[in-house]
């Protein structure tokens, strides 16, 4: 054991940077793992918790006030009922902010779908303008308790008295209008009502979904909203992050343990002599295997150790999303075991290929055997020696020669430093598709603003007064109903937006656009819920309405989880001519704020414009930018420990060489060229490999995301020519200046101390 520890620790002083970098990438790759765990949990567990508490409905049913959903409760899989409650949509102002919502009569709390107060209490008899607000749309209003608030178009106000999670969709502005719960008396013109049925069987959601909209007749509903939706919904960009964290958590694993299983083979080629005299004084081959295992496991537990006590202790305080999922995670009762199974998993992966590679030194044999007069390698190439001929610098050619002649091992090596740099492509990739949201909104299928007018301002006036800013490109008029599928299991948002004369500029991914009568474009969302494909014809309800679209094209769908189909404002008014404009998508000019155009519109006609910037899908995921820069680092890290392997074979193997370099008049600059020259060979061909193989698994990896998601495929946006060539040329510049120092150091050497290296 002492001789074992004293090896240990005598290649620890030789290997002190290796060592260094194995431990910080073994801590990096753990603290991705776990911060992917906790993002998993923090998707799943607080939507659940709110659903389990609050004894949440699976179904919501939005009817006409004619409708009688009390008789839902007789529908067999019904468990309970909630409701009916009278609702009456309208819009609230607080401090500038607007935010439309659903005002929902209640004169007791419900026991199904049931509120679960945050802050203030539940509604009271003797405040009868008070009210409770949904927790996103409380935050969206800067509302808390006390404050008051008005409704836009009315002389009424309310008072918030309460805020209360629920596990209803929640507020997003211009697709779902935030949940109020007000007594009755404060719902003074209903247009409608909500029932809410709790199943025996949650499975059975569909099926209990089409008998309720037969029993009520399908003119009588208008919206119908699920669990699953829902669920979906409050899960959003986290699973997305604990996705990518979870993915290139797995991918830096992988390749870290390719280059311990590479540093280890390349020290034990170096080390034949050291690994026989072991063996000669009484070693074992699993004794020489062990110290091996031992030390690089070491290594690893050490990072996994760091990695878990600070995802632990200092993980809360991350800033944004991650933080709070590591906070909600700790709570909850698999957290234990994941810290723990997490960083084991971890070390026994690098263990595994590490004893792979430990195994060769086990078969090293007691009695050195005499290395071959020449090596495999050292006679040059036809094309090396015509490169020779026209006097190219002898360094390049001989370093190029050196790079590639053992083609197996070359191979692996280029391999492993491949792995990383492909990972690093593939994170580029993910950062320039958010960037693309931002950047170029429009070719995402993103509008700048959504503009409602109120009744008072009529569509001619309106539209002009759009118009007249000089931040507005275009103004397209339009309008978006709830639109029941066939089957009549779900509800979909059909949408109408500009003219045959002036069509909606959408993002078409597949197909064309829907320039003619009756044509649609459609989110991937919804060819997946109707299981049709671009070229289907589809029928669909709005009320007592059919609406029979032929879809001739794919968009890119951000909004609803694509279930959204889109035509042409004149096909939905010449099958419905009842429907009118209810909103404008406003285009801007490149470099306008939208928050700027929004004040001055909203200045320009107050209190008959409710404007609001659309929200971009991409700022949800700007926190996973900084996730990017931190795993491009762990990367990098493991790159270099592949290189430094690199490094330290090709000057082994260089040793030899020198003794003949230095005989044909070669200088110690041209011999450390020909390492630098090999080195650099080396990180390009991994580079090229990186590149070429990381663009389309990149856009692979993004789009099945996007089609998952709704969204499509059709985001993924790679990085340009010009960051590609920087990135390469930063890799290969790096790879040649880290191979200088010690190439120069060997170059140098005394002829004495060659020949005692090779004989």
């Amino acid at each position: 054991m002492r001789a074992t520890l004293r090896w240990a620790h005598s290649d620890l002083r030789t290997h002190r940077g290796e060592a260094l970098f194995i431990v910080l990438a073994t801590a990096g790759i753990v603290v991705s793992l776990l911060l992917a765990t906790a993002l998993f949990g923090y998707a799943t567990n607080p939507w659940q918790r709110v659903f389990t508490q609050a004894r949440g409905a699976h179904v919501w049913i939005h009817t006409g006030p004619s409708a009688a959903p009390a008789k839902l409760a007789a529908l067999d899989g019904v468990e309970s009922v909630a409701g009916p409650y009278a609702t009456e949509s309208g819009t609230l102002a607080s401090r500038g902010t607007r935010a439309t919502v659903e005002l929902r009569a209640t004169d007791q709390r419900p026991t199904v779908g049931r509120p679960l107060l945050t802050s203030g209490h539940w509604l009271d008899p003797a405040r009868p303008g008070g009210v409770v607000l949904e927790t996103r749309l409380a935050r969206a209003l800067l509302a808390e308790p006390g404050d008051t608030l008005t409704l836009v178009g009315t002389a009424r106000t309310l008072t918030v008295v309460g805020i209360a999670d629920s596990a209803e969709p929640r507020y997003r502005p211009g697709e779902q209008p935030g949940l109020v719960w007000a007594l009755p008396s404060a719902v003074r013109h209903p247009g409608g009502q909500v029932t809410g049925l709790r199943l025996a069987d949650p499975g059975d959601t569909d099926y209990i979904v089409q008998r309720a909209v037969t029993m009520l007749g399908a003119g009588a509903v208008t919206e119908v909203s699920t669990w699953q939706q829902a669920r979906a919904e409050a899960q959003g960009d986290n699973r997305l992050f604990g996705q990518v964290l979870a993915l290139f958590g797995l991918g830096a694993l992988v390749a870290a343990g390719f280059a311990v299983h590479g540093a280890i083979g390349t020290r034990i080629r170096g080390h034949l002599r050291d690994i026989s005299v072991l063996k000669a004084i009484g070693f074992t081959p699993g004794q020489v295997v062990r110290i091996f295992l031992l030390q690089h496991v070491a290594y690893a537990l050490l990072g996994a150790l760091a990695a878990g006590a600070l995802t632990q202790g200092l993980g809360r305080y991350i800033p944004g999303r991650l933080g709070d999922a590591v906070g909600v995670w700790q709570g909850l009762p698999g957290h234990t075991v994941a810290l723990f199974a997490v960083p084991v998993g971890a070390v026994l992966f690098i263990a595994a290929t590490t004893g792979l590679a430990a195994w060769r030194a086990g078969r090293v044999p007691p009695v050195p055997v005499p290395r071959p007069a020449a090596a495999p390698s050292g006679r040059l190439s036809g094309p090396a020696r015509r490169a020779l001929g026209l006097r190219l610098p002898p360094a390049l050619v001989l370093g190029w020669h050196k790079a590639f002649t053992r083609r197996p091992r070359s191979v692996a090596t280029i391999a492993r430093l491949a792995l990383p740099l492909l990972l690093i492509v593939v994170a580029m990739s993910a950062w320039t598709t958010i960037d693309s949201f931002h950047s170029r909104p429009e070719q995402m299928g993103l509008a700048s603003l959504t503009v409602r007018p109120d009744g008072d301002l009529g569509e001619q006036a309106a539209h002009s007064l759009l118009e007249k800013n000089p931040q507005v490109a275009a103004a397209y008029p339009g309008v978006e109903v709830a639109a029941l599928v066939p089957g009549q299991t779900a509800t979909i948002a059909l949408r109408g937006l500009g003219t045959r004369q002036d069509p909606y500029p959408y993002a078409v991914a597949e197909g064309r656009p829907a320039l003619g009568p009756d044509e649609a474009v459609a989110g991937q969302g919804l060819l997946d819920l109707l299981d049709v494909r671009v070229g289907d014809w589809v029928r669909m309800t709005v009320g007592d309405q059919p609406q029979i679209l032929h879809i001739v094209g794919r968009s890119i769908e951000p909004e609803n989880a694509g279930r959204v189909i889109s035509t042409s404002l004149d096909t939905l008014t010449e099958n419905d001519p009842q429907l009118r404009p209810t909103l404008y998508q406003l285009r801007l000019r490149p470099g306008a704020d939208p928050h700027q155009v929004a004040g001055e519109l909203a200045t320009a006609a107050p209190g008959h414009l409710d404007v609001h910037p659309i929200t971009n899908p991409a700022d949800g995921l700007s926190p996973l930018r900084g996730v990017v820069l931190g795993l491009i680092a762990v990367l990098a890290l493991i790159g270099l420990i592949e290189l430094l392997t690199a490094i330290g074979g090709t000057i082994r193997e260089s040793e030899r060489d020198l003794l003949a370099l230095k005989a044909i008049g070669l200088s110690p600059r041209q011999i450390t060229g020909i390492t630098v020259t090999a080195t650099a060979c080396t990180a390009l061909a991994a580079v090229c490999v990186g590149t070429a193989l990381g663009i389309p698994l990149a856009h692979w990896l993004i789009d099945v995301q996007g089609r998952s998601s709704g969204i499509g495929a059709g985001l993924a946006q790679g990085p340009s020519p010009v960051l590609l060539l920087l990135f390469g040329a930063a890799a290969v510049l790096g790879a040649a200046a880290l191979a200088a120092l010690p190439a120069s150091r060997a170059a140098r050497r005394r002829l004495a101390d060659t020949l005692s290296a090779v004989a």
